[in-house]
């Protein structure tokens, strides 16, 4: 077991989730040599910290290698698949089917009219 360094970081039951879920290093070239779980705690401990990319932590991977998959996978719909999958998932678990058969919207508007007081635009306009 991988002892958790942050509260952000990911327990062993949660990366053996993740980690089939992460897009594998592209074929031929140069073998993936980053650690995709830091990747991912650095990510997450950026999300939920709120602090500067380059203000992570030094146990994680460089702050610009962190960036670069967190962006590349953004730019690839990664996150949203991720998403999609663990809700999927989810929702097996439940005994429900994978999409959902309704959905609930909410709209709220509010009237704004136009009242103008003692002094508009206008009249300040004209001094």
């Amino acid at each position: 077991m991988t002892e958790p360094r942050y509260p952000s970081d990911l327990s062993d039951e949660e990366w053996a989730i993740l980690a089939p879920l992460i897009p594998p290093a592209k074929p031929g070239g140069h073998p993936r040599t980053t650690d995709m779980r830091a990747v991912c705690n650095a990510i997450y401990y950026h999300l939920k910290s709120g602090c500067q990319w380059a203000m992570l932590p030094k146990e994680y991977p460089a702050s610009s290698t962190v960036y670069a998959y967190y962006r590349k996978w953004q730019r690839r719909g990664v996150w949203e698949q991720i998403n999609h999958t663990l809700r999927d998932q989810v929702r097996k678990q439940l005994g429900k089917t994978t999409q959902p058969t309704a959905i609930a919207a909410d709209s709220q508007s509010v009237k704004t009219a136009e009242k103008r007081g003692r002094y508009s635009a206008l009249t300040v306009a004209k001094g």
